[in-house]
């Protein structure tokens, strides 16, 4: 691809790090993130080598789901700033040549949106459809048996209607009708708002659960030998059944068709989250397929606690592969939802090393969590201390989100690790103290300037960025591929495992690049001896 193709797709092969501003760096005092404290320290950002920050919710909300209860899409709450504040971030981030993509969930609203208190107001009012209501069963039970990924019933009574309507997540969170054209124009005019304050990008929260089904049919059950616990925990009733009606509708594509026409003109890109533990691959190929509707999705195969093994990672890619030979996945390993990766696989430095460089390696965009680059642990909180809904609901055995939410730590003996003078909304762990900022920047081999020099040498390497994928092989713990653009052939092999492995490139003369990221070379037999979780390599000559 050319400079001005890449230039015009910038998102292709871009590393996104997601910034959860409650979390990022406090301004006032009040113990609480702020946008202001994300431009003091975007400066960090840049210098990580990343192309673009992802700022989750910052929007006008009760915050009963910490702001992905939205209730006004076009105002920045007071706990976060101002728009003028919101201004300085994108002013500043571009200054600093990174891209700003904003979190946009559109699924559903708070029930404090005026859209919903008007809804609810009568059934004939101008957005009486705007949301998605029904009447009971004769027995007065919901009108189907679709259920709430939170827990219970996915339908709220509402005494002013006697009608139920539709809440995938917290009965405070119910679902917007994309069956009705007006919220579809409403929420374009939503993302209109934000371009023309010169976002580069969406992330789009839970994409997949846009539209629902018109006759409202009640979902099959799943066959417990096909459960998993990829969009929610196994204690969750949710995943008994096959989400074939509640969400996953044909309808959604002619929604992102039209997203993706207002996305053009202005040449911003979207990020959609696919939430779904059966199709999410497959999803994720549909929709962004064809180059007409959104350019990357990530699914959770690589946000669950299935290690990643070569075999894993190659079914998975064989996977995408097949559904999605035109598409764009963007991966992860950790996000504001899941449990921090190292804690999650129980990952070694060395090892969490080794996944970066797979991560750096693959085929697709990249999406970098704050906190992973310090190689942060999942914070273990007491249920006194929990803020999470999700987690208290279903306390002890799954303890929520809030561990992964814990404040940055920026310095080291610190009042709260620099994040805040005032008293931080969660706690923060004393063994995330020997990890922050200060202390690894003074550390060369620590895990902060590995992934500095990770990112930098995918930048350098266009077949990383933007090449295809071939050769794909999984032989014991070594995975193995192919990366290869018009101008660039990259052999790429990673062991994922704890001891000593072998891998013999393909034939050719090939060069060893990436001495500075523990790259191994070929012997003098031309065979590759990686030491445990080392990737190599090698530059086609």
């Amino acid at each position: 691809m050319t400079a001005a193709g890449m230039a015009r797709e910038w998102w292709r092969g871009a590393a996104i790090y997601q910034i959860y501003p409650r979390s990022f760096q406090d301004t006032n005092g009040d113990g609480v993130g702020d946008l202001l404290g994300i431009v003091q320290r975007l400066p960090y950002v840049a210098a990580l080598g990343v192309d673009a920050v992802w700022v989750s919710p910052f929007f006008i909300s009760p915050m009963k789901d910490f702001g992905y209860d939205v209730a006004d899409y076009c105002d920045v709450d007071p706990l976060f700033g101002s728009l003028a504040d919101f201004d300085a971030l994108v002013q500043t981030a571009h200054a600093l040549g990174l891209k700003v993509m904003i979190d946009l969930v559109l699924s559903h609203t708070s029930d404090q949106h005026p859209w919903f208190r008007e809804s609810r107001a009568s059934r004939d009012n101008p957005r009486a459809d705007w949301y998605v209501w029904a009447d009971p069963r004769p027995d007065g039970t919901p009108p189907n048996n679709w259920l709430s990924i939170f827990g219970g019933p996915a339908w709220q009574w509402d005494t002013r209607r006697c009608q139920y309507y539709l809440h995938n997540f917290l009965t405070s969170q119910p679902d917007l009708n994309f069956h009705c054209p007006e919220v579809q124009e409403a929420l374009l005019d939503v993302a209109r708002f934000w371009l023309e304050r010169g976002v580069d990008g969406f992330r789009l929260d839970t994409i997949n659960f846009y539209v629902h089904d018109r006759a409202l049919r009640d979902n099959p059950p799943l066959p417990p030998e096909e459960r998993n616990d990829l969009t929610a925990p196994a204690v969750n009733p949710y995943n008994h059944q096959r989400h074939v009606y509640d969400k996953n509708r044909p309808e959604t594509l002619a929604f992102l068709r039209r997203l993706r026409a207002v996305l053009d003109r202005y040449g911003a890109a979207a990020l959609g989250e696919v939430g779904d533990a059966q199709r999410g691959l497959e999803i994720l190929g549909e929709y962004t397929s064809g180059g007409d509707k959104v350019q990357m999705c990530y699914a959770f195969e690589f946000l669950s606690k299935t290690p990643l093994t070569a075999p894993w990672v190659a079914r998975v890619l064989s996977r995408l592969a097949a559904a999605a030979p035109d598409g764009w996945a963007c991966w992860a390993f950790s996000n504001h939802d899941v449990p921090r990766h190292v804690t999650r696989w129980g990952l070694s430095p060395a090892a969490a090393r080794g996944h970066l460089a797979l991560m750096a390696a693959l085929r697709g965009s990249i999406c970098l969590y704050q906190g992973e680059e310090l190689g942060l642990p999942e914070a273990e909180l007491a249920f006194e201390d929990l803020r999470d809904p999700y987690g208290i609901e279903f306390w002890p055995e799954f303890k929520g989100r809030d561990g992964c939410r814990t404040p940055m730590v920026w310095q080291a003996g610190t009042l709260n690790a620099g994040f805040s003078s005032g008293l931080t909304w969660l706690p923060i762990p004393s063994e995330h103290m020997r990890l922050a900022v200060d202390v690894q920047d003074h550390a060369p081999e620590a895990m902060l300037h590995h992934y500095r020099r990770v990112l930098a040498f995918r930048r350098a390497h266009p077949a990383l960025l933007a090449g295809n994928l071939t050769g794909l092989r999984a032989e014991g713990d070594v995975l193995s591929f192919l990366r290869e653009t018009p101008g660039e052939r990259l052999f790429c092999a990673i062991n994922l495992g704890d001891g000593g492995a072998e891998v013999r490139p393909p034939e050719g003369a090939w060069a060893p690049v990436g001495a500075e990221i523990n790259s191994a070379a070929p012997g003098p037999d031309g065979v590759v001896r990686l030491g445990p979780w080392q990737p190599c390599f090698l530059v086609a000559a």
